[in-house]
């Protein structure tokens, strides 16, 4: 029998598929991006910026512009990792934002 699943796609709890949440799906298998493994735990926000350039250019999948598909993908995972994310890790996030708009010549 299949788990009921509340209104935020969350199994019954106690159940050992609670912790599973629909937003790592989308980061896991984005239908836009091919990201790299592990992109978002690398602790150089140039080389993250650069590893999400290049999966944007490169996928012919996504709907808008290369720029736009990254950082909403960035943007995306710092927002869904909200509260648990540590302050250190969303500072090399953010780091990653400013580093990917150097990489598209978006500087302001």
């Amino acid at each position: 029998m299949a788990q009921k699943q509340s209104k935020s796609g969350q199994a019954a709890k106690g159940s050992k598929t609670a912790t599973k949440y629909w937003s790592g799906d989308v980061t896991r298998h984005s239908d836009a991006l091919d990201l790299e493994s592990g992109v978002f735990t690398w602790d150089d926000p140039a080389k993250i910026a650069h590893s999400l350039k290049r999966s944007a250019e490169k996928s012919d999948r996504r709907k808008s512009e290369p720029y736009r598909s990254a950082m909403s993908m960035l943007t995306f995972y710092v927002n869904r990792a909200g509260k648990d994310l540590s302050n250190e890790r969303r500072k090399v996030l953010e780091q990653a934002k400013d580093e990917l708009r150097k990489a598209f010549g978006r500087e302001s």
